[in-house]
């Protein structure tokens, strides 16, 4: 496997990641309710997480009953996952920037990708894979930087062109620098299309009041403006490689 684009800045942050995840409000306060109101009922069902961090949503998923596999390109984000879980989740290290040849085809029921889907250049690949190992009428649920907002904050040139950004982040008790890429909305819808999705909802979310009491200054700015957007794809069909 080789090493994924954020690995050393995640190896580097994790255990502030990991101490900072259950209230930190960009992710407490903001991305996990949007994303968790876009899930159905996952009790009984197998579930891929898939850039799982320190194991937040896998273990929403397994309280709700489901039967999760979770994946990761940083060792020491899944060894934080792995004190969370125990042995209630498959944990795979795996960078997504590769096919994920180790999972079955048609073996989940549905994929769930909080904040990760930045780190992959190629969506078409990557939606391809989980595609492949969905069932038919399988459920793709992520979220991701919004393109407009990084359009107009690293103010880029061409809002077309996929473009490597790079940001210093300041909200986990130490400066690290986090490159990621840049993806136009065209580019994310055109991928789950030609990957055999159908999209259901995008949602582009607002803070919780939780968010106000804890940060006022940002949840007056995401009250305006939105800096992640969310999406709810349906597998109908799958697109092998020609």
């Amino acid at each position: 496997m080789n090493k994924s684009l954020p690995h050393d800045a995640y190896e580097a942050l994790a255990d502030d990641y990991n101490a900072m995840i259950e209230t930190k409000p960009h992710n407490a306060y903001y991305d996990r309710p949007a994303v968790q109101s876009l899930v159905p009922g996952v009790s009984g069902k197998a579930i891929l997480d898939a850039g799982c961090g320190s194991g937040v949503y896998a273990a929403w998923l397994i309280n709700k009953g489901a039967m999760v596999t979770a994946i990761d390109a940083s060792e020491k984000m899944l060894s934080h996952a792995k004190n969370r879980l125990g042995n209630k989740a498959e944990l795979i290290l795996a960078n997504m920037e590769e096919p994920l040849s180790f999972l079955q085809n048609e073996s989940f029921d549905g994929v769930l990708s909080s904040l990760a889907i930045a780190y992959v250049h190629d969506h078409y690949a990557l939606f391809k894979e989980f595609s492949r190992v969905l069932k038919t009428n399988g459920w793709f649920i992520f979220s991701t930087d919004h393109p407009f907002f990084n359009y107009e904050f690293f103010k880029l040139d061409n809002y077309f062109e996929t473009t490597l950004i790079e940001y210093t982040w300041k909200g986990f008790g130490k400066l690290v620098n986090m490159p990621s890429y840049y993806h136009s909305l065209g580019s994310l819808t055109g991928a789950l299309n030609d990957s055999g999705f159908v999209i259901e909802k995008i949602l582009e979310p607002k803070p919780t009041e939780d968010f106000k009491i804890n940060d006022e200054r940002n949840y007056n700015e995401l009250m305006k403006f939105p800096s992640f957007i969310c999406m709810k794809a349906r597998k109908i069909s799958y697109v092998p490689e020609e």
